[in-house]
């Protein structure tokens, strides 16, 4: 897997280890592994749109804490994600969701960790141009391509467009550097806790593209990969 996905869906990035304090230690490991810094025969359309033939493919990332979307630039409609300006040079751009301080910070402390968990706080959307399309094998993520019609993808991509906070502008300003150098975060809507994380945000934006995808009890990346690799995947290439 290259190095700007593997940032881009790692919560941490390249960030060190975290060095806690015993025995704050182990209440922090057990609080992070619920956050976000915080993947035959052709497979049959997706069951939400019958009738309508699968014409876009888009990929959910995982490296089993932190979960993206994966689409395509060029797939964009040109009236949506303003953002993605700040790309000119992505063949393909992922979206993740996240808490504003825990997510974007190369040295996590305690505090953010109990904070991001305990206390509903700001969100950031962190937005990562990619220069070629994500491999299902790469190793260290997961990676996997859902196809879905044009009625679904719109819907997928008003819902992402939907999570930047712009207050009244025509696009969001970054509030900084992501975690790899071809990525950037944005002010975003909602709240980030313990039972609202970027895996909760992921599973929102797949159930309103219209898969069969459960949001409640979502926090944990597992939870949710478990219900994407039960849908109707695109075949290797």
């Amino acid at each position: 897997m290259s190095k700007a996905l593997s940032g881009l869906i790692d919560p941490l990035g390249s960030r060190p280890a975290r060095r806690l304090p015993q025995p704050r230690r182990w209440i922090a490991l057990v609080l992070a592994s619920l956050l976000t810094a915080c993947a035959a025969p052709p497979p049959a359309p997706p069951p939400s749109q019958p009738g309508l033939d699968p014409k876009t493919v888009i990929f959910v990332a995982s490296n089993g804490w932190h979960s993206s979307i994966i689409v395509a630039k060029a797939d964009l409609p040109p009236d949506r994600l303003a953002e993605t300006a700040d790309f000119p040079e992505a063949r393909f751009l992922a979206f993740g969701w996240g808490d504003a301080v825990y997510y974007p910070a190369r040295q996590a402390t305690l505090g953010m960790t109990l904070r991001a968990a305990l206390v509903p706080t700001p969100a950031v959307v962190h937005v990562a141009g990619l220069g070629a399309e994500p491999a299902p094998s790469s190793p260290g993520a997961e990676v996997v391509p859902l196809a879905l019609g044009d009625r679904n993808f719109a819907r997928l991509v008003d819902f992402i467009d939907a999570s930047f906070e712009r207050s009244g502008a025509a696009r969001a300003a970054a509030t900084g550097p992501g975690l790899t150098a071809t990525s950037r975060f944005y002010p975003a809507k909602g709240r980030f806790h313990l039972f609202n994380t970027c895996n909760t945000w992921t599973a929102r934006a797949l159930a309103a593209a219209g898969f069969d995808v459960s949001v409640s009890g979502i926090s944990r990346a597992e939870t949710l990969m478990q219900q994407v690799r039960a849908l109707e995947q695109v075949p290797p290439r």
